[in-house]
């Protein structure tokens, strides 16, 4: 596949008619930004690369789930990496692998991006900065930090059905906010 921009619909198109150049384009063009997400959360390269494989596999199967009306291409695959990632967290398997482990091997993660996914990165962060500090101070907890609900709860000393309120409030005014953030990948 020649290196020409695909648009975020021809490229929805290609996966959902199981294209592999579609999936190698994205592939190509997401994998760094998605494995930033990721390893903020987990720290970790070698589950960082395990569960970034996890996440492409998701988003192939479930490309069909993906509804353009609720938010961009990007958004979609950042919740799920950010998920797949908590997941693995809560897993006692990585518990139990964490309690093993000697040395953590931390890896800065900005390497990984291209200048356009950072710059996309900077768009969204930009757009939450927006937001008014109560929603903002969660939405870069839970989405930018890989925090739970619980632990923000924890950490903010406020009653977790607050947490899950303002989260409400927050993500339904950065889906205004976003509706014009649509753009070519």
């Amino acid at each position: 596949m020649n290196k020409q921009k695909i648009s975020t619909e021809e490229l929805v198109s290609m996966l959902k008619s199981r294209d592999e150049n579609g999936f190698n384009y994205l592939y190509d063009n997401y994998s760094g930004a998605l494995y930033g997400i990721i390893i903020k959360v987990l720290t970790y390269k070698e589950e960082t690369n395990e569960v970034l494989q996890d996440v492409f596999v998701k988003i192939w199967n479930s490309i069909n789930s993906f509804d353009e009306n609720k938010g961009s291409l990007y958004t979609w695959m950042l919740n799920i990496a950010r998920n797949a990632a908590i997941d693995k967290v809560k897993s006692k398997s990585f518990r139990n692998d964490l309690k093993n482990q000697s040395i953590p091997d931390f890896v800065n993660d900005s390497k990984s991006l291209s200048t356009e996914q950072k710059h996309e990165f900077n768009e969204v962060q930009n757009i939450v900065n927006t937001l008014r500090d109560d929603y903002k101070v969660i939405i870069n907890k839970s989405y930018f930090g890989g925090y739970t609900q619980e632990e923000i709860s924890d950490d903010l000393g406020i009653p977790l059905g607050t947490v899950k309120t303002r989260s409400r409030a927050a993500i339904k005014e950065l889906r205004e906010l976003l509706k014009g953030f649509k753009h070519n990948i």
